[in-house]
């Protein structure tokens, strides 16, 4: 075993932060012996030095991390900072001066991970990011490595666990939005601002990098629909358990029957109960995975946390450090498909459509007249009626999102329809 120490600079203290250090602090014999080289945390850059942090060095900590991704004698650099800057100029800074580095932060792969690729290719060195997916599940290197000799068709998952908890809760209890939410934030699974999570923005991040890695192409965060869960009712879950059904947000990418293009979004889906996703309750992830010669995988485990999160990333410590000693680098970017990623009216899938309707004779002649001039064909209609007002549940076959926003735009003209009560995509079939 080599004797001098490999030199790791830690940009962040938080949650995961703070466990990658105890982490490394107390495994280091053992993950000494899986690299073939002592592992020594060599700096600590934090916002706030005066902060009180078990089992860290004092003399480690620094608020200039600038200068310490400049130091030169740094080996490997985790980024658990987040957010787009400072955090993308000390990683390219980084690279500059030697390192390689190991992330967390979907937020900037998936706006600008071609910049980061770029600047790692440019200057010899590894960008690794288990973690900034799905925490603790390995995933990232099943695609890009275990997966690389086959062709992937599809991935759908589950990718945060926020919006999973609020769902399950929905769906187990009965409990309206607001109620799950505030569960939610009581037991800590929830931010004080949940905008980030009930609104897809961190899923549709999480889709982007899933996206590219999967079909070998370029795809930024712009590029993905999202559509988040907040308008989500317990009367959505009523009709999804008649279906035989539950609703989960789910970041699905998927290439075209035709293989020239790909698609990547984020919405509230309905599932069936036979399909593996709907069986993961509370705040695990799931991401399913369909490939032509492995056939469907999936990957589940905890998703978020301070030690699962911290996990993934040590796990890209251990295989960058093995790196170093090899003089050798790990996968860059691999974007050589060039897809283009097609925009969400071409994407088909099956609807379910709640409409508030007139209880008389021809309704549903007039709804079915509609749904036949838009090109869309109907699986089932359900109808119940009271006192003069009814409600009017259509799930169609599979047809093109921009079909059904027309057909949906018609309905809303019709005298007798009172109003469209809910849309909800039917997915995993």
């Amino acid at each position: 075993m080599r004797t001098r120490p490999l030199k790791v600079a830690l940009l962040g203290c938080g949650v995961v932060g703070s466990e990658v250090a105890r982490i490394m602090t107390t495994h280091a014999d053992d993950l000494a012996a899986r690299i073939g080289a002592p592992v020594e945390l060599a700096g600590v850059a934090v916002r706030r030095p005066d902060k009180v942090r078990g089992g860290i060095d004092p003399a480690l900590i620094t608020t200039d991390a600038t200068a310490l991704v400049k130091r030169g004698d740094i080996d490997v650099v985790v980024e658990v900072i987040g957010g787009i800057e400072p955090a993308r100029t000390l990683i390219t800074t980084a690279f500059e001066h030697g390192a390689s580095v190991v992330s967390a932060n979907k937020a900037l792969l998936a706006q600008d991970g071609a910049t980061l690729y770029a600047a790692a290719e440019q200057h010899g060195q590894d960008l690794y990011y288990e973690a900034a997916v799905a925490g603790a599940i390995p995933l990232i290197r099943p695609l890009r490595e275990s997966l690389a000799g086959d062709k992937i068709n599809r991935v759908m998952g589950i990718v945060n666990g926020t919006t999973n908890f609020i769902l399950d809760k929905m769906d187990s209890t009965g409990a309206g939005y607001q109620e799950a939410l505030d569960e939610a934030t009581a037991l800590g699974y929830a931010e004080a601002d949940p905008t980030a999570d009930v609104e897809g923005f961190d899923a549709a991040a999480k889709a982007a990098i899933l996206a590219g890695i999967a079909f070998h192409t370029r795809v930024r965060l712009d590029d993905v629909y999202r559509e988040g869960m907040t308008e989500v009712t317990a009367a959505d879950f009523a009709s999804a358990k008649e279906m035989g059904c539950t609703i989960k947000l789910l970041a699905i990418c998927e290439r075209a029957a035709d293989g020239e293009s790909v698609t990547a979004r984020v919405h509230p889906a309905m599932i069936p109960l036979s399909h593996p996703l709907a069986s993961v309750r509370e705040a695990y992830n799931a991401v399913f995975v369909e490939a032509e010669a492995a056939g469907r995988l999936m990957f589940y485990g905890p998703g978020a946390g301070g030690a699962p999160t911290a996990s993934a990333v040590l796990g890209d410590v251990v295989a960058v450090c093995r790196n170093r000693l090899n003089e050798a680098t790990g996968p860059g970017e691999s974007a050589y498909t060039q897809l283009p990623v097609s925009p969400m009216g071409d994407v088909v899938t099956r609807y379910h459509i709640s409409l508030d309707v007139a209880d008389k004779p021809g309704v549903l002649a007039q709804v079915a007249t509609v749904f036949a001039e838009h090109g869309v064909s109907i699986d089932t209609v359900r109808q119940q009626g009271k006192d003069g007002e009814a409600s009017l549940v259509v799930v169609t076959h599979r047809a093109a999102d921009a079909a059904l926003s027309g057909t949906v735009e018609a309905l809303r003209k019709l005298d007798t329809v009172r109003g469209v009560a809910s849309i909800m995509r039917v997915e995993g079939e």
